[in-house]
């Protein structure tokens, strides 16, 4: 499906089937002489097909086509490489390119998966979640010298359009909003989502994804925004969000310090296990595996925050950490 949601502006939808966000919102702006387009995903056949024929109805020649990337999950990059034209190139926030080139070497998701496993989460499940997850299969192979490395206040030009980098980590370490201050368009990528929670996950060598988060929920709330363009599913009220989001996280906190003073002495797969969870499933062990890894990092993510505030203490048991209340 392609809508026009501003002047030249017009939003591809490219299914992800199988996964709960069912599509990514790719947005297509048409320069003078170049184009733009905003986030691709999964390198998968079903987005590769969606993503080339939306573009196709666009009339968008590859030649003049630069790609502009809000993070470096693989359903917002994956097909990036693919759609970009030879001679012009894939931005993305410095941040995130230095990560993106750890993760095509493997580093990245490896420290990450014996993070997970020293955390708590079964070494077997983490080790076939490695081989298994779908956002792995889907993602670009190498970075080369069409990416370029933005700042906060970074700004790309396209036909009337001035896009500013945003920075806002926490989904991401170098996860980015695009600003168009004079018409007060903001791309929101997938910082601020309207009718699902952004996961925010402990990432490997990142010390406080949520802290970072929520921070930049405060940054992002400071921008008067009259049409907010997420990295999936619908827009909404963009400051009425972004209050119901930090809610969601705050009650999150409070919850997981609940069943630390509860369980003491648990890990972080055990206290997962406790924790509400809004899904088709009748239990945690029911739990599709990629829901159980996103919940798990989200629960990581939580208590990571409230170990740094000093209200909960880990320690290692049998290599092993685990969780006591301060």
């Amino acid at each position: 499906m392609i809508e026009e949601v501003a002047e030249n502006i017009y939003r591809i939808e490219v299914r992800m089937p199988g996964n709960p966000l069912k599509a990514l919102n790719s947005y297509f702006i048409r320069g003078d002489e170049q184009d733009l387009l905003i986030d691709t995903g999964f390198k998968l056949p079903e987005c590769r097909e969606d993503l080339k024929e939306g573009l196709k109805k666009l009339n968008s020649h590859q030649q003049r086509r630069n790609i502009l990337l809000t993070h470096l999950h693989s359903d917002h990059s994956g097909l990036a490489d693919e759609f970009v034209g030879d001679d012009c190139h894939i931005y993305m926030n410095q941040v995130d390119l230095s990560y993106q080139e750890d993760l095509c070497n493997g580093d990245f998701y490896s420290g990450m998966v014996e993070q997970y496993i020293q955390a708590g989460y079964p070494e077997n499940l983490a080790r076939q979640h490695k081989e298994k997850n779908p956002a792995a299969r889907g993602s670009m192979k190498k970075v080369d010298a069409r990416f370029v490395g933005l700042k906060e206040g970074g700004r790309l030009t396209v036909g009337k359009y001035t896009l500013e980098l945003i920075a806002t980590p926490g989904h991401t370490p170098g996860n980015s909003m695009f600003w168009i201050e004079d018409k007060k368009i903001m791309f929101t990528g997938d910082n601020i989502l309207f009718d699902i929670t952004p996961n925010i996950v402990s990432l490997y060598e990142v010390t406080d994804s949520l802290g970072s988060y929520l921070k930049s929920l405060d940054k992002s709330k400071k921008y008067s925004v009259d049409y907010a363009f997420p990295g999936h599913r619908k827009p909404g009220d963009y400051k009425k969000r972004i209050d119901e989001i930090k809610e969601h996280h705050l009650r999150r906190i409070e919850e997981s310090l609940k069943i630390v003073n509860e369980y003491p002495g648990s890990d972080a797969y055990a206290i997962t296990a406790q924790m509400k969870w809004k899904i088709h499933a009748k239990n945690w062990d029911d739990f599709p595996d990629a829901q159980k890894w996103f919940a798990f990092g989200e629960c990581l993510a939580h208590l990571d925050y409230l170990r740094l505030r000093g209200k909960v203490i880990r320690t290692n048991r049998d290599d092993k950490w685990v969780y006591y209340p301060a």
